[in-house]
């Protein structure tokens, strides 16, 4: 047995519990890990609330990363990992907030000896998503534009880093003084208060009326409404999320008129067909990160019984950074 966050219900985060629950089970292509630590997302409150695009069977433990060492090795999982080895993974099925996870091996990825596993947990999903829209699916090119919606948040700040990483001259948009503050000391180099301003004019001021040629956007809502008018010729925006709970809409004849793209990222789905791939991703932001260029900002940790009150202010949009659960 162990013990985890537990959902047996689908509805209100209030309804989950920390409970025992039996080990998972271990397939011969994945890898078992003992959990050091947990990351915190917008996507296991959707995952909870049944909105989400994976639906386990009831009950089961959201959470989709982790960083521990290595218990166990399925014996068709290739020679990239080892029992002993200090790890992080993306669960793209959910488990990891518990003492256990069971994950494919492809996507299990060995982290630096100097790195602690808090901030190892902070990397798949948000580092690992900007990294997998901005290099993969966006193509974006040292000294290409990128806005960056909601740069405050977990992946948003990891847009902000990745985006640098890659050369590229970084808009950040979020709501108040104090979330660009963040932003600014991840490296953005414009900020853009849109509670304040007027999105779409002030990236256009900022870029001439040529508008920006890549935006990432995990918010949705009047936000992604107002990055439509100020994409450049051939730009391309990233549909991230729908923070803002608004799933907008684009009319067809706009992308014509600017030949622009827009274009769905789900990096889970990605890790699921593509493992190798998907590692690569995160062996690149590891190097990253071992050179001082990636930096993941996490706001707290908590232990599991805080899990709940952490994955409420994820939904609250009070975190800054990320918030990590430690086992």
């Amino acid at each position: 047995m162990m013990r985890a966050l537990l959902c047996h219900e689908l509805g209100e985060i209030s309804k989950l519990e920390v409970g025992e629950t039996g080990r998972p089970v271990i397939g011969a292509d994945q890898v078992r890990i003992g959990v050091k630590a947990s990351g915190v997302n917008f996507a296991d409150i959707l995952m909870v609330e049944g909105k989400y695009q994976v639906k386990p069977a009831l009950p089961f433990v959201p959470g989709l990363e982790a960083a521990g060492e290595v218990l166990e090795v399925g014996a068709d999982v290739g020679d990239h990992v080892e029992v002993g080895d200090r790890v992080l993974a993306f669960a793209g099925h959910g488990g990891a907030h518990a003492e256990e996870v069971v994950v494919p091996g492809g996507i299990v990825a060995k982290i630096p000896d100097a790195m602690d596993y808090v901030t190892a947990a902070a990397l798949p999903v948000a580092h690992g998503t900007a990294q997998f829209a901005l290099d993969y699916r966006g193509q974006l090119k040292a000294g290409e534009t990128l806005l960056v919606l909601g740069a405050a948040g977990g992946v948003g700040l990891a847009a902000v880093e990745v985006g640098k990483l890659l050369g590229a001259r970084v808009i950040a948009a979020a709501s108040s003084a104090e979330k660009l503050e963040q932003a600014r000391q991840h490296g953005a180099d414009e900020l853009v208060n849109y509670r304040e301003e007027n999105l779409r004019g002030r990236v256009r001021a900022l870029t001439d009326n040529q508008g920006v040629d890549v935006v990432f956007d995990p918010v949705g809502g009047d936000a992604f409404t107002q990055s439509v008018r100020c994409i450049a010729w051939e730009g391309r925006i990233l549909v991230i999320g729908f923070a803002s709970g608004d799933i907008p809409k684009v009319a067809a004849n706009m992308i014509l008129v600017k030949n622009f793209s827009v274009m769905g990222v789900v990096f889970g789905e990605h890790c699921s067909r593509f493992p190798d791939d998907s590692r690569a991703l995160l062996g690149k932001l590891l190097d990253g990160w071992s050179a001082g260029l990636i930096r993941p900002q996490v706001m707290e940790t908590c232990g599991l019984d805080g899990a709940q009150a952490a994955l409420s202010k994820v939904a609250n949009r009070r975190a800054v950074g990320k918030l990590i659960i430690t086992y």
